[in-house]
């Protein structure tokens, strides 16, 4: 890359602020812009994704008092540089569209409440006609197949749409492709996930979609919970959440791709402990399958248990948004899933 790559970031919940961070202590890339549902901060010269990181509440409201805070220190400001601007809008979405000639892509770390926002969020960039990379972390099956489904739209925009990049899908989903070229024949493949959180507050949108998954709720009951409803929940669990036969997409990713013939061959589940930031248990993906000789074998991938949701979500979403600005170069437009290209790494 010759040039640092301009990002905006949709979303400044606990994954669109760790999102900021880590893209600020890459060289390659560039935070341009973040928004949240109430505004948009921008820069062109490029925004402090650690002091973004570190802003409650409302986005522009913080952001104004950081910059009012350092100013009076006689310090730096929100941005990089100085050409910072902060401001409340009835269409952060919208907001972002109108400056898209000044980003070169954008991620996407919104709650996916209910499964066709996300795909309606690139949709409407679509329909604009704007020319540009986007990433996502979608993680249920309906919801990227959804995404998928917009793939004819994304092409006439000469974008690219890299779907389902996070940990699961994404990470995980990857390595099974890797671990299934040393078999004849996959017979499922198992992913079994641990995340520690200190906060919930943080994360509120991610707790929300796997409590989804827990037996009796749904995606419209979960996004109708109101926060104290979310901490009875949780004070019943002792912050734990258990999930198992989780409605994730790496299923649908990976029989994209020849790995598994049948969806019920992959299975996702986890542990998440929201009062904790350690893991209750190691992430792991187990392939199973059958050899050249008849042997029946495993490989496992297991996550380092020091590495966070953030890392493991955002790390990846980056090295995909890298390979589609890869694709778009080479002229290749469309809606591709994690399991169609590795991701690249982003220095």
């Amino acid at each position: 890359m010759t040039s640092p790559v301009r990002i905006g970031v949709l979303g400044a919940g606990g994954l669109g602020k760790a999102a900021a961070r880590i893209i600020s202590k890459k060289r390659e890339l560039c935070l341009a812009a973040v928004c949240d549902s109430r505004g948009i901060v921008s820069s062109a010269e490029g925004l402090d994704g650690t002091a973004l990181a570190g802003v409650s509440g409302d986005l522009v409201a913080g952001c104004r008092r950081l910059e009012a805070a350092r100013a009076g220190e006689g310090g730096g400001a929100v941005a990089v540089a100085t050409d910072v601007e902060a401001r409340h809008c009835d269409d952060p979405l919208g907001a972002m569209l109108a400056m898209s000639e000044r980003l070169d892509a954008i991620l996407i770390a919104l709650p996916n409440l209910p499964n066709e926002f996300i795909p309606g969020v690139v949709e409407r960039f679509a329909q604009a006609e704007v020319s540009l990379v986007f990433v996502d972390v979608l993680k249920r099956t309906r919801a990227v197949r959804q995404m998928l489904a917009l793939d004819a739209l994304v092409k006439r925009s000469r974008s690219v749409v890299m779907t389902g990049c996070g940990a699961t899908p994404g990470l995980l989903a990857a390595a099974a492709v890797l671990a299934a070229q040393s078999f004849i024949e996959v017979e499922k493949v198992d992913i079994w996930w641990g995340v520690g959180i200190a906060n919930w507050e943080a994360y509120k949108a991610t707790i929300r979609e796997d409590i989804a998954h827990l037996s009796g709720y749904t995606l419209e009951r979960a996004k109708a919970m109101t926060d104290a409803e979310v901490e009875v929940l949780l004070e019943r669990t002792n912050g734990l959440l258990e999930l198992t036969h989780m409605e994730h997409a790496d299923d649908l990713l990976l029989q994209r791709v020849g790995v598994v013939d049948r969806l019920d061959q992959v299975e996702v589940g986890g542990i998440m402990d929201t009062r904790h930031p350690k893991k209750p248990v190691s992430t792991t993906m187990t392939l199973t399958g059958t050899t050249a000789d008849g042997k029946r074998a495993h490989h496992t991938f297991i996550l380092g248990d020091e590495t966070t949701m953030a890392d493991n979500v955002i790390g990846p979403a980056l090295g995909y948004l890298k390979r589609g600005l890869w694709l778009k170069a080479q002229g290749l437009f469309g809606v591709f899933g994690c399991t169609e290209f590795l991701p690249m790494v982003v220095r």
